[in-house]
């Protein structure tokens, strides 16, 4: 594998894409100086409870929407439907080995607050902490947390060799599970989300009350 090439890879749900959702990702993208970003909306996420109208492929298409404006959409940063494709559960481990496959470089995986606290709790944490570098975004201005993150990054160190580095950014406290309340309460929730996001939600009718 050629180390000197760096991929990156986001993973979510994204239902929505929310302006956190691309603010953190662009930060990884920069901060990292990444030759790759590929943002992976998940078929079946394994750790949340989704809604019964779901639908995965309009998840893909707005993500497309939420990206498509940056200048190197397309060329180095690009929306994956791997997960789509390979349908059933969308473990991280899965999709790590699908792009040490397929790419040549250094994988880093980007992640939230919620998600460094349980990643050992995932399927296979000893092949995501071998195979990418883990990096972690702060969603809330709270610190109370910090002893709990510094704790569980040591025990990641000490049972699985992980490499975990912060993405030092300011917190962006916005949630998508908030957005679709706000939306089926009947607010606008423009001022959260991409233009172009919103206007697909608008058009499509999405998480109303009906």
């Amino acid at each position: 594998m050629d180390k000197t090439r760096k991929i990156g890879i986001y993973g979510g749900t994204f239902a929505p894409p929310h302006n956190g959702h691309v603010y953190a990702a662009l930060a990884f993208y920069e901060r990292f100086e990444l030759d790759a970003l590929y943002i992976v909306p998940s078929f079946i996420p394994p750790h949340k409870q989704i809604d019964s109208n779901d639908d995965p492929a309009v998840r893909l298409e707005m993500a497309k929407l939420a990206f498509s404006s940056h200048p190197d959409y397309g060329k180095r940063i690009f929306v994956s439907d791997i997960e789509l494709v390979r349908r059933g559960k969308s473990y991280t481990a899965d999709t790590l080995a699908y792009f040490k496959e397929k790419m040549e470089g250094e994988l880093y995986f980007l992640c939230g607050t919620d998600m460094i606290l349980t990643m050992d709790t995932w399927y296979n944490p000893a092949y995501i902490f071998a195979t990418a570098t883990v990096v972690y975004a702060r969603r809330e201005e709270d610190r109370a947390l910090d002893g709990e993150i510094d704790e569980k990054i040591k025990e990641y160190q000490r049972n699985y060799g992980g490499k975990v580095v912060p993405l030092n950014i300011k917190a962006y406290p916005l949630s998508s599970t908030e957005i679709r309340r706000r939306r089926q309460m009947g607010e606008a929730v423009d001022q959260w989300v991409p233009a172009s996001v919103w206007r697909f939600i608008q058009e499509h009718g999405m998480y109303t009350q009906d």
